[in-house]
């Protein structure tokens, strides 16, 4: 299937340290923090912690690097192999690991961990790389620094970006980081940073790393401040900068409550369509149609809310908006949805099954405006709503969601389904539209978060429905 779903993902166990924020990288806007280091401290240890959240693959997507001139810089990279390639260069000489594993999951989160000491007299133990717990052996180019060599991310004086090269505007990240750490003068184990869960030892999760000693070059960012993202808590006051990042970059998508995002794995008839903001936005050009499936699919049994904003549109208003919820399909993509395995409501009131299309009433969207999406599982229907108000399943959209019908009442609840968006070809009509499971991005006017306090919609998300993030899938699916 080409659905992923979230794997070793913190956010289905229950208890232990809560991660609230991250922020969220896009590559389209060249967003990064930057910070220029101004003391001394040892230069030959230190330990570097950061959660990912992958957005974009097949490219080299830099997640932090620093740089002095072209023989004095250091990057640690997700590379267009999607593999991780660790880089140092001081005074020339150079140190590189490239494994040959490859990280391509874009649903779920990774903690990656480069501990470094270059005093070893073993080469192997100068760098060493984990990846959710585990220690990375296996190398396609294995070079490690030679003896005491000073690295260049540990030293004075030198520029440090995260979320892309610092030497320049190349190579930029597209996704999310969380709890991103770097500790001067120790290596470190990775359980300085996280632990496998008791009861689940597979899973790897956060610990609070509030009390480690960080050294005097050593930060910590947890983007719980949304007006200064590079704010560092460690003591120090090694505040980055941040360029091209705004309060709605920080996220509620955590290492320890995963949302649901869209999914450029299972895209069909992708001609002329981006997806940007982390996964959340996807724009098709005039001309050109596709359609995108969500990261997370449900079964069974369970309410589950979400939101999509029309952002952007070119020319008049279409009719060829679709949204909703579809069943899985093949891998290739080829097979188009049939009755029975979709059902979406268009963008002018129409509603459809996957091949049965009923006419309705409603005038058609305009900018700006957001589609509401209720989906039961518990009693096999689903609700469609349009700027607060809920349809009447006769064209009208002025109900309260306790007056609200059900467009579609006998949906199969032992298939999977997840969240949907689709335009097809309307030459005077180029669309953005920006789907919202919880953790949106863009700015929300009001602020409703479901009855566990998960998620920040537009709306009120009505009583017993839930954002789609692992907390609740834990909990209801």
């Amino acid at each position: 299937m080409p659905l992923i779903l979230p794997g070793n993902v913190a956010s289905a166990i229950g208890g232990g340290y809560e991660v609230a924020n991250s922020c969220r990288f896009e590559d389209g806007d060249t967003a990064y923090l930057s910070q220029t280091s101004a003391t001394t401290d040892n230069e030959d240890k230190g330990t570097i912690s950061v959660w990912i959240k992958r957005s974009d693959l097949s490219r080299n997507q830099i997640f932090a690097s620093s740089y002095t001139d072209s023989n004095n810089r250091t990057f640690f990279k997700l590379g267009s192999g999607d593999n991780l390639d660790i880089f140092f260069l001081i005074g020339g000489v150079e140190g590189n690991l490239v494994t040959n594993a490859v990280y391509r999951d874009i649903s779920a989160w990774y903690n990656i961990v480069i501990a470094v000491d270059t005093t070893q007299v073993t080469a192997s133990n100068r760098v060493k790389l984990y990846v959710n717990g585990t220690q990375v052996t296996s190398f396609s180019t294995e070079t490690y620094p030679a003896q005491n060599a000073n690295i260049h991310f540990f030293q004075s004086s030198k520029t440090i970006h995260i979320g892309k090269y610092a030497g320049g505007d190349t190579d930029i990240f597209s996704g999310y980081m969380s709890e991103f750490v770097f500790v001067n003068n120790q290596q470190l184990a990775p359980t300085s940073f996280g632990e496998f869960d008791e009861d689940t030892p597979t899973v790897w999760k956060p610990k609070d790393v509030s009390g480690l000693t960080f050294g005097t070059n050593g930060f910590y960012l947890d983007f719980e401040d949304s007006g200064d993202l590079g704010d560092d808590e460690s003591g120090n006051t090694n505040d980055f900068t941040e360029n091209n990042l705004a309060a709605v970059d920080q996220s509620t998508d955590t290492p320890t409550n995963n949302f649901a995002t869209l999914n450029p794995l299972d895209v069909f008839d992708d001609d002329g369509r981006t997806l940007s903001e982390g996964n959340l936005n996807f724009a098709t050009s005039s001309g050109n149609n596709g359609d995108i499936t969500g990261t997370i699919a449900v079964s069974g049994s369970g309410k589950w809310y979400f939101e999509t904003k029309v952002s952007a549109q070119s020319g008049t208003a279409s009719s060829s908006a679709r949204f909703g919820i579809v069943g899985v399909r093949d891998l290739n993509k080829s097979t188009p949805y049939v009755a029975g395995n979709a059902y979406y409501m268009y963008s002018d009131g129409r509603k459809e099954d996957g091949s049965n299309t009923t006419n309705g009433a409603h005038p058609g969207y305009s900018t700006n405006d957001i589609v509401q999406v209720a989906l039961d599982l518990d009693n096999a229907r689903i609700f469609f709503g349009l700027n607060g108000d809920w349809g009447d399943n006769d064209g009208n959209f002025d109900e309260t969601f306790g007056d609200a019908t059900a467009f579609f009442t006998s949906i199969n609840t032992d298939g999977f389904w997840s969240g949907y968006l689709q335009k097809n070809v309307t030459n005077d009509n180029a669309l953005t539209l920006s789907a919202n499971f919880g953790s949106p991005s863009f700015s929300i006017s009001s602020g409703n978060s479901d009855a566990n306090g998960y998620g920040n919609f537009e709306y009120a998300v009505p009583s017993g429905y839930y954002a789609l993030c692992t907390k609740n899938l834990s909990e209801f699916g």
